[in-house]
């Protein structure tokens, strides 16, 4: 029996590499790497809200930047320097900001983060996959919150959101270290928001 050259290449085992795995070069990149997205809210008042989420890619913790009925470059260079203060000695360690081209974006809030030793990474137009883990976040925010809640206000907005983000943290212990039930939050969380309401 003959056997072809491509045969054999097929079977021949590929070499190992002395360094990382692709998984272990993945996983290292994305304890360094933050992701900033804005996410519109209506109102039932007809009022247009937005809400700036910054995710962490290694750990999924998700922060809220603020929130805010017109979002201008001074309202959002102030939430920068609030979410680093937020992560505190964690914003060393941060290598990258994935971002959209959006105008709220401007130039005073990518110099808040490269002051830190950060580099900005804007994503290109229309392409919403290369910010996927804070277009996720905002998706999953959508499905599971804001599409079944009418919101009042920003006051009312800003305490949803944390009381969901209080959810998120014991829904994922693996991200915080915490253990908890999904649910029991869930269900307090719809409690309190009766009681706001």
């Amino acid at each position: 029996m003959i056997i072809s050259a491509v045969y054999l290449l097929v079977r021949t085992p590929a070499p190992r590499r002395a360094g990382p795995t692709w998984k272990q070069f993945l996983t290292a990149q994305a304890r360094g790497m933050l992701a900033a997205d804005f996410v519109q809210v209506d109102t039932v008042l007809l009022r247009r809200l937005y809400a700036l989420i910054v995710m962490e890619h290694g750990t999924r913790r998700v922060h809220l930047a603020g929130i805010t009925a017109h979002p201008d470059g001074a309202w959002t260079t102030q939430a920068a320097r609030n979410v680093l203060m937020d992560l505190g000695q964690r914003a060393a360690s941060v290598k990258g900001l994935i971002r959209d081209r959006a105008g709220q974006f401007t130039s005073s809030f990518d110099a808040v983060f490269t002051a830190e030793g950060t580099r900005i990474l804007a994503s290109p137009p229309q392409a919403p996959k290369a910010n996927a883990i804070c277009e996720t976040i905002i998706g999953t925010l959508r499905r599971e919150l804001l599409d079944r809640l009418l919101i009042v206000n920003e006051q009312h907005l800003r305490r949803v959101l944390t009381e969901y983000q209080q959810h998120y943290v014991a829904a994922y212990p693996r991200c915080y270290g915490k253990a908890g039930h999904p649910l029991g939050s869930c269900f307090r969380a719809l409690q309190v928001l009766r009681e706001a309401l």
